[in-house]
């Protein structure tokens, strides 16, 4: 009797599950799949946007544990809690071994990264100053998506320096922690103390047990769950639990171990990040309707405008003025390879916003499903818009660097 394998040559083989994760490792793949999920919520909503808002509204899950949640309820707090906790995990490793474990190094980024949150939330306030329900939208336009920014750096401009990717990652790690604070200080309508307190004890223990390197699976999945849980009914936003149970991992490898805890789990993790967790939640978040009425509405909706001033001039001018500042104050210093305009070109790219600051217009604006479309498409507006800048002016620099190294070597001849 020949094979199963025989029978149906489709079957997917270890080799190809594996092949499969490793591309979803790459920030260009992941970022494809996300643009697509979202094309699909789009091209669905406005086919039939009925159909769409039945599915992303379907209850799932049991009432007695008051997890009878909204599927796009599920995507935000539950798998997002898995995107930050590859994010929490990414802001450990550049404490410890990055760019953030050395603080002349650190300097430029982190206060890029800060004046990139303020300035953003500053326009846009001075756009909305004085529109209905204007002061609930101002944290919309601080976050960057590290995940598509990466992606279109490594798809547009992988011959640029090194020292570019890294100033990228490392402020966006530090924006999507400062974005994770705001969630958790901002958007908190109800508080269960008790809830948050066992929450917090689990965290503590799962830290405590990375601590001791204790080791197994077994152990560590029911305590995430758990502390997952207890921070989803405490009121405070399921996503914290991600970042800090990341944080909590420990990303230093122990006698016997070829790779650190941190390590494995992000190797594990971000493909179901990349491939599933994200791209869901897009698919779910981004579905907008976009005929002439609600374009138009749009267009005169000053919230709307200055989400998109906010992520497009906003991050902009408080990355780039940020690490200018710090290098003119001698805080800083910025690296030989680069020059201003480089630079320039990856604080235009930090006003992609995507998945967290859809993340946020949904918290934000998530009584008023009108208002919340509206700004949902300003994000999208924003993030496409800051992406084509950005590509643009990084194939630019891309050839400046190459016609650079190609005069270099012909005066070496």
């Amino acid at each position: 009797m020949r094979r199963a394998a025989e029978l149906w040559p489709f079957q997917p083989t270890v080799r190809y599950a594996r092949q499969l994760a490793e591309a979803l490792r790459a920030e260009t793949v992941g970022g494809v799949i996300m643009l697509l999920a979202t094309v699909a919520a789009l091209v669905w909503a406005n086919v039939s946007h009925d159909s769409y808002e039945a599915l992303r509204t379907t209850v799932v899950g049991p009432h007695a544990l008051h997890l009878d949640l909204e599927l796009y309820k599920w995507a935000q707090n539950g798998l997002l809690a898995i995107f930050f906790f590859v994010a929490g995990i990414e802001v450990k490793e550049e404490f410890v071994h990055g760019e953030l474990a050395n603080l002349r190094k650190a300097a430029l980024p982190v206060l890029a990264a800060v004046a990139g949150m303020i300035m953003p939330a500053l326009v846009y306030l001075a756009v909305s100053w004085g529109a209905p329900q204007a002061g609930r939208g101002w944290a919309v336009p601080t976050a960057t998506d590290i995940a598509f920014a990466l992606a279109v750096l490594a798809v547009t401009a992988s011959a640029l320096p090194a020292a570019l990717r890294a100033f990228l990652l490392t402020s966006a790690v530090v924006d999507d922690l400062g974005a994770i604070t705001i969630i958790a200080v901002f958007f908190t309508d109800h508080l269960n103390l008790l809830a948050l307190a066992a929450g917090a004890a689990v965290i503590a223990l799962y830290g405590l047990l990375q601590a001791r390197r204790v080791r197994g699976a077994w152990i560590y999945v029911p305590l995430a769950v758990l502390a997952w849980y207890l921070v989803e009914i405490s009121g405070v936003h399921a996503t914290v639990a991600g970042v800090a149970l990341g944080l909590m991992t420990r990303v230093h490898s122990g006698p016997g171990e070829e790779s650190s805890p941190a390590e494995r789990a992000d190797h594990r993790l971000r493909p179901v990040s990349a491939g599933f967790a994200v791209p869901v939640f897009a698919f779910l978040s981004a579905g907008v309707v976009l005929d002439a009425g609600s374009l138009g509405a749009v267009a005169g909706d000053r919230v709307v405008l200055g989400v998109i001033a906010g992520l497009v001039a906003g991050k902009f001018l408080g990355v780039f003025g940020g690490a200018w500042l710090a290098v003119r104050l001698g805080l800083a210093r910025l690296s030989e390879e680069l020059h201003w305009r480089d630079m320039a070109a990856v604080s235009i790219l930090a006003g992609v916003g995507f998945t967290v600051s859809l993340l946020i217009g949904g918290l934000a604006f998530g009584d008023d499903p009108e208002r919340a479309a509206a700004v949902t498409t300003g994000v999208l507006a924003a993030s496409l818009t800051a992406s084509v800048l950005a590509a643009v002016l990084l194939r630019v620099r891309v050839r400046k660097h190459l016609n650079a190294q190609d005069d270099v070597v012909t005066r070496a001849r």
